[in-house]
C-alpha cells in the first residue's frame, strides 16, 4: 500500500500546485481585466470631457470672429486712419471702441496704421494703454496687412503682460470693395481665455492647451504653463522670441521639471481645435486604473479563498467515502465500459456499411442518369444544329434536283428526235447529280444518327473535312471565306460523330460572329503539339466581351437573339471534349476576333 499512498500524495501536491497557479492566474487576470475596463471608461469619460471643453473654447473663439470684420467697415474707422491729425475724430473712435469692448466683454480693441502704430484703442484711458505702441512684429498684423486675410495669434501682451487671443482684420478706404485696394490699416481684438483655466481647476486630472509647436499656454497645472511637450528646435525657439509670443521666455520641456511638478504627465487624450491647430489634452489619472484593478483582484482573491476552503472540506469527506468502494466500482466500470464500447463499435460498423452500400447504389444510379442525360443532350444539340443548317442543306439539295429535272426533259426531247447518244449523255448527268444528292444525304444521316458511344481511332483531318462539307453551302450563302490548314495529320481516340458535332458547332459560331464584319474570314487549323492534336478555329469578328468570357461554357447562356440559339452548343462541346481527356478554351486574337482551341490527346498517347 506504500506505492499507491505515495502516488496519491504526489497527485494531491500536483493538484494543489495547479489550483494555486489557477488562483494566481484568476487574481492577475481580474486585475488586468478590471484595469483595462477602468482605463477604457476613463478614456471614454475623458473623450466626452474633451469634447465639451473643445466646444466651449471653439464657441468663444468663433463668437468674436466677426467683431473686427464689422468694426473695419465702420466709416469712423477708415476716417480715423485717413485723418490721424484729427484729435476729435480719434477721441470719438476711442470712446466707441471702449463701449464696444465693454459690451462684447473683450480685453481690448485697437486700430493700427500700415506701420503698425496704434492710433486708437479701447483702453485709451488706462495706464497700460496701447496708444502709441507699435505691433508690426506680431504675425496677426502682417497676415491682415500683407496677406489680406484675417489674422489669428495667441501671445503674452507686450504692454499689459496679460496673455490673450488676437483676431485681426484689414481696414480699407471708405466706399471701396474689400480686396479691391490695398489696406490702410488693421483693426485687432484681444480676448482673454483665463476663465477656462479657472473652470479646469475643479478637475483632478491635468488639462492643457498647447499651440502648434506643443507649447502649453493654458492649463490647470500652473507649473506646466509655457513649457513644451517635447524639446523645441533652435529654429522654433528663435521664432518664438522674434514674435515675443511668450514674452521672450526660453521654453523648456515638461519632462525637465522636478518630479513633483510634472506629476500626472503621462499618456494623454488629445483633440485638435481652433484655426491655429491647437491641441487640447487631458491626462487621465492612472491611479484610478490601478485602484480599480487592485479592488477587483482583492474581491476575486477573497472569493477564491472561501471557495478553496469549502472545496478542501468537501474533498476530505469525499475521499473518506470513496476509499471503501473504489476497487469494486473501478472493476464494474471497466467491464461496463468495455461492453458498451464493443456494442457501440459494432453498431457504428453496421451503420457505416449500410450507409456505404446506399451511397454506392445512389452513385451508380446518378452516374447512369448522368450518362443518359448527357447522351440525350448531345443528340438534342445535333438535331438543333441540323435545324439551324436546314436552309443551307435545302439549297444544296435544290441545285441537283433542278439539274435532274432539266436533264430529264432534255433526254425525252432527244429520244423523241432519235438522238440516243445525246439522251444517254443527259442520263449520265442525272446519275452524277443523284450521286451527289446521295452523298449529302448520307453525311446528314451519319451526323444525325444517335452515337453508340463506341471509342475508336478518329482521323481528325477527315472529321474537319466532313464538318466543312456540311457547312459549305451556308458558308457560300453568307459570303464567308472558310480556310482549312492541315499542318500535320492527327488521329485521336473518340467518337467521330461527336468530334464532327464539336467542329460544326464551333465553325457555325464563327460564321455567326463574322456575319456583320467588314472582313468575313474563318480559319480552321490542325496541328500536333506535345502529344496533343490541336484544332484552332479563328474568326475576324468582334471577339469575346470580357463580361461574357466567364459564362461562355455555361448551359443555356447565349448572346444570340431569342430563337437563334439555346445556349447549349458550347456547353455540350466542352463536355464532349472533356470526356476525351481534352480541353476547349476560348480567347481573343491580338488582331481582333475570337479563337477557340480544342486539344485532344493523340491516339498513340491516349
Amino acid at each position: 500500500m506504500t506505492a499507491p499512498r505515495t502516488g496519491s500524495v504526489r497527485h494531491r501536491r500536483l493538484i494543489f500546485i495547479w489550483v494555486a497557479a489557477v488562483c494566481i492566474a484568476l487574481v492577475v487576470g481580474s486585475y488586468l481585466v478590471a484595469a483595462t475596463i477602468a482605463k477604457d471608461n476613463s478614456r471614454q469619460a475623458g473623450d466626452r470631457q474633451l469634447q465639451i471643453i473643445a466646444l466651449d473654447i471653439e464657441s468663444v473663439l468663433e463668437r468674436y470672429e466677426t467683431l473686427p470684420f464689422a468694426i473695419a467697415y465702420l466709416p469712423m474707422t477708415a476716417e480715423a486712419l485717413l485723418h490721424k491729425e484729427d484729435g476729435k475724430l480719434t477721441q470719438a473712435l476711442n470712446l466707441s471702441l471702449q463701449e464696444l469692448a465693454e459690451q462684447a466683454k473683450v480685453a481690448a480693441i485697437y486700430l493700427m496704421d500700415v506701420q503698425g502704430n496704434t492710433i486708437a484703442a479701447s483702453n485709451w484711458s488706462t495706464a497700460q494703454t496701447y496708444l502709441g505702441q507699435n505691433f508690426a512684429f506680431r504675425p496677426y498684423f502682417s497676415e491682415a496687412l500683407k496677406q489680406v486675410k484675417p489674422g489669428h495669434f495667441y501671445a503674452i501682451g507686450n504692454t499689459t503682460n496679460i496673455p490673450g487671443y488676437f483676431i485681426s482684420q484689414p481696414v480699407y478706404p471708405p466706399g471701396s470693395k474689400r480686396g479691391s485696394q490695398a489696406p490702410i490699416g488693421v483693426i485687432a481684438v484681444k480676448i482673454i481665455l483665463n476663465e477656462f483655466e479657472q473652470a479646469w481647476g475643479s478637475s483632478e486630472e491635468p488639462i492643457a492647451l498647447s499651440d502648434r509647436h506643443g507649447v502649453v499656454f493654458l492649463s490647470n497645472r500652473a507649473s506646466w504653463k509655457y513649457h513644451s511637450l517635447q524639446n523645441l528646435s533652435p529654429v522654433v525657439q528663435q521664432d518664438l522670441k522674434a514674435t515675443l509670443q511668450y514674452g521672450g521666455k526660453h521654453i523648456e520641456a515638461i519632462a525637465q521639471l522636478p518630479l513633483k511638478e510634472k506629476k500626472g504627465y503621462d499618456d494623454y487624450l488629445q483633440r485638435r481645435i481652433g484655426r491655429l491647430d491647437w491641441q487640447l489634452m487631458l491626462f487621465p489619472d492612472q491611479g484610478k486604473v490601478m485602484r480599480a484593478g487592485l479592488q477587483s483582484a482583492l474581491v476575486v482573491a477573497l472569493i477564491l479563498g472561501i471557495a478553496l476552503a469549502f472545496a478542501a472540506v468537501f474533498d476530505q469527506r469525499r475521499r473518506r467515502l470513496e476509499e471503501g468502494r473504489l476497487a469494486q466500482r473501478a472493476l464494474k466500470k471497466a467491464a461496463d465500459e468495455l461492453e458498451l464500447h464493443i456494442a457501440e463499435r459494432t453498431q457504428q460498423l453496421t451503420q457505416a456499411n449500410a450507409e456505404l452500400e446506399n451511397r454506392y447504389l445512389t452513385l451508380k444510379q446518378t452516374e447512369t442518369l448522368l450518362r443518359s442525360t448527357q447522351n440525350e443532350m448531345v443528340q438534342a444539340g445535333k438535331l438543333a444544329m441540323l435545324g439551324q443548317m436546314a436552309t443551307g442543306i435545302t439549297h444544296e439539295l435544290n441545285q441537283p434536283l433542278t439539274a435532274i429535272r432539266a436533264f430529264a426533259d432534255n433526254a425525252i426531247t432527244f429520244m423523241n428526235r432519235g438522238k440516243a447518244e445525246q439522251a444517254l449523255a443527259n442520263l449520265e448527268h442525272i446519275s452524277h447529280a443523284s450521286e451527289r444528292m446521295g452523298s449529302i444525304i448520307a453525311q446528314l444521316k451519319g451526323f444525325a444518327r444517335k452515337s453508340p458511344n463506341a471509342i475508336a481511332e478518329v482521323n481528325v483531318q477527315t472529321a474537319i473535312q466532313s464538318a466543312v462539307s456540311l457547312l459549305r453551302s451556308e458558308t457560300d450563302r453568307r459570303g464567308v471565306k472558310l480556310s482549312v490548314h492541315i499542318e500535320e495529320p492527327a488521329k485521336v481516340l473518340g467518337d467521330t460523330v461527336r468530334i464532327e458535332q464539336v467542329l460544326i458547332n464551333l465553325i457555325r459560331n464563327a460564321l455567326d460572329a463574322v456575319e456583320n464584319s467588314p472582313v468575313r474570314e474563318v480559319d480552321v487549323r490542325l496541328s500536333s503539339e506535345q502529344a496533343m492534336a490541336r484544332i484552332t478555329i479563328e474568326d475576324t469578328g468582334t471577339g469575346i466581351p470580357e463580361h461574357v468570357a466567364g459564362h461562355l461554357f455555361e448551359p443555356f447562356f447565349t448572346t444570340k437573339e431569342i430563337g437563334l440559339g439555346l445556349g447549349l452548343g458550347l456547353a455540350i462541346s466542352s463536355s464532349i471534349v472533356q470526356a476525351m481527356n481534352g480541353s476547349l478554351v476560348a480567347d481573343n486574337r491580338r488582331d481582333g476576333g475570337a479563337r477557340f482551341t480544342v486539344c485532344i490527346p493523340l491516339a498513340d498517347q491516349a
